[in-house]
């Protein structure tokens, strides 16, 4: 492989990276497989540190000192006793001179680019502690399938799933500060170590490189095929989770999912907060009344109120009913003459109700998961989080809404829209809680100081994207915008206000798509939730072919113009 000149100067001043490989029992054909792709780094300086977890078959350590007495760089030690893979990786910690540690499993093989990659990386970033890349999957055959294109640095991704996973490399002065691999957490001792190295670093200590450069072996008996081979995995998994947000004083819970990933259960305030639900609504009665009853008849959390914002009914029936909703506790009907405008509508009901939490709720929503309320408002609350949205469903059954995704489509399109309920999703994030750069307003939770910080929705956007943009701006003050799975409801999506079928309408649309474009630039196409490999095209994680390169200008969060 021919260098650029900037990757010859990493190369001549860029640090050592030790490759630390517990092994035990490797089959020949696939230790070799391993320790080759090392030796093919276009990257020279890297030690590999082997340690052989006292493999009965002596076949193992017959490799390990071939290897060895081939290259210098190559150390191998034997523990006495087997101490299983947490034992057997600190083992290769001690062996370590590099300023990193690399982390390969024994029968894995990297890109011959990867350390390259890593050290260019650590080059351009000041005070680098971590970094990752994308992966794919290798079978027996050598051939290459699966590949997960993650999201850069997301701590509630981490705790729901280890996204991190391959190909990581941190600091080795940070690794043995926090402990090394710790014995207990076999199976997820990796992301036990990962969530305690990250635990001391700043975001911008975390770098994602959006490039395959690891390939995970997947054979019968590997977690590469099936997440159920290791049941212990999980299990050390959970509580890895667990000790960290103890740690972290949290007071949130973990729980194993069934489908070996990780649900937290954030705690509420002993007093919980006074949530006041805005519904603006227009004419059709039969959905009011529907969405109205789910949240009274379904909802457990019991500290909430409702207010009916009517935007100029006519029809009889809707008159009917708003008027029969006076008296009801819960619920307060205001009036609101003035042309349409979702933002104008929702900013004036605000000022109008006295909620410490609000919640942007369409007229066409249906409350399926009855705790939906608890959910999003144990996020709400956290100190970092912006706005909370949840997952929607079409009546049939299938996705309307798992998120937002920036620049698809042009601005921003929800994902999976369509794909059948329980679909896992890309690296199965469609079924745990995560960070995003957005979430739609048909269902969205946020504290009121939160909602007034930013100056509540842009009543410059009448009607579209002014979900997105108020995302962006929290986001833009420092909080993150969760999207939760846990929280589910039916979206019969514009029902009530319609298509966009007319001239005037389609003018509209237009022009707040211009607004969008001219407000955040190019930032709405590098949406740090999304990878580059994957399609704008698409709002099912499609590849895109060839990987898109992200403007350099592209600041996520930051408007191009006032």
């Amino acid at each position: 492989m021919e260098l650029s000149r900037r990757a010859e100067q990493v190369v001549e001043n860029g640090p050592m990276i030790s490759v630390l490989v517990p092994a035990y029992q490797t089959p020949e054909r696939w230790l070799r497989r391993c320790i080759d792709s090392v030796l093919a780094q276009v990257y020279p300086k890297w030690q590999l540190c082997l340690a052989d977890d006292a493999s009965p078959d002596p076949g193992v350590m017959r490799v390990l000192r071939e290897y060895a007495a081939r290259d210098s760089r190559i150390n191998v030690m034997r523990r006495e006793r087997n101490g299983h893979i947490s034992e057997a990786s600190n083992s290769a910690l001690e062996l370590a001179r590099g300023e990193y540690v690399a982390l390969l499993d024994h029968d894995d093989e990297l890109r011959p680019h990867a350390l390259l990659e890593m050290a260019e990386a650590i080059a351009a970033t000041s005070d680098v502690g971590l970094l990752y890349s994308d992966e794919d999957k290798i079978d027996g055959d050598g051939r290459r399938f699966d590949p997960y294109f993650k999201p850069d640095w997301d701590p509630d991704l981490l705790r729901s799933q280890n996204y991190i996973c391959h190909l990581t490399v941190i600091r080795t002065d940070l690794v043995r500060a926090v402990g090394g691999f710790r014995k207990g957490f076999e199976g997820s001792q990796d992301h036990d170590l990962i969530l305690r190295c990250t635990e001391r670093l700043l975001p911008s200590q975390i770098v994602h490189i959006p490039k395959v450069l690891y390939h995970w072996r997947a054979i019968p008996g590997s977690t590469a095929l099936s997440r159920d081979a290791k049941d212990y995995a999980a299990s050390a998994g959970v509580r890895a989770v667990a000790e960290q947000l103890s740690r972290c004083a949290t007071g949130a819970l973990a729980e194993e999912l069934s489908h070996g990933h990780y649900r937290v259960r954030w705690p509420l305030p002993e007093s919980l907060p006074k949530v006041s639900l805005v519904i603006p609504t227009r004419d059709k009665a039969n959905l009011l009344r529907q969405c109205i009853d789910s949240i009274l008849q379904r909802s457990t959390y019991n500290n909430f109120e409702i207010l009916i914002v009517d935007n100029g009914s006519s029809e009889p029936d809707a008159i009917d009913y708003l008027a029969s909703l006076k008296g009801e506790r819960r619920i307060r009907v205001l009036r609101y003459d003035k042309p349409f405008n979702y933002s104008a509508i929702n900013n004036w009901a605000v000022s109008q109700c006295d909620g410490e939490v609000i919640g942007l709720v369409n007229n066409d929503i249906e409350v399926i998961t009855p705790d939906w309320l608890e959910e999003m408002v144990s996020h709400a609350v956290r100190t970092d989080v912006g706005a909370v949205g949840a997952m929607l469903y079409y009546p049939g059954d299938t996705i309307q809404h798992a998120g937002v995704v920036l620049g698809i489509h042009g601005v921003a399109a929800h994902v999976y829209g369509g794909l059948p309920r329980g679909y896992p999703g890309h690296g199965g994030r469609a079924r745990v809680a995560q960070g995003l750069s957005a979430v739609t307003g048909a269902c969205l939770l946020v504290l009121r100081d939160r909602y007034e910080l930013v100056g509540g929705l842009d009543e410059r956007l009448a009607v579209a994207f002014n979900d997105i943009d108020f995302c962006l701006r929290l986001r833009q003050a420092g909080f993150r915008n969760v999207w939760t799975p846990f929280a589910e409801l039916y979206h019969h999506e514009s029902a009530s206000r319609g298509a966009e079928d007319t001239e005037e309408k389609r003018q509209r649309f237009s022009g707040e798509i211009e607004f969008m474009c001219r407000r955040w630039g190019t930032s709405l196409q590098a949406d740090p939730a999304y990878n580059v490999n994957l399609s704008l095209d698409s709002r099912n994680f499609e590849l895109s072919v060839p990987p898109r390169s992200v403007p350099v200008t592209a600041r996520p969060g930051a408007p191009a113009a006032a």
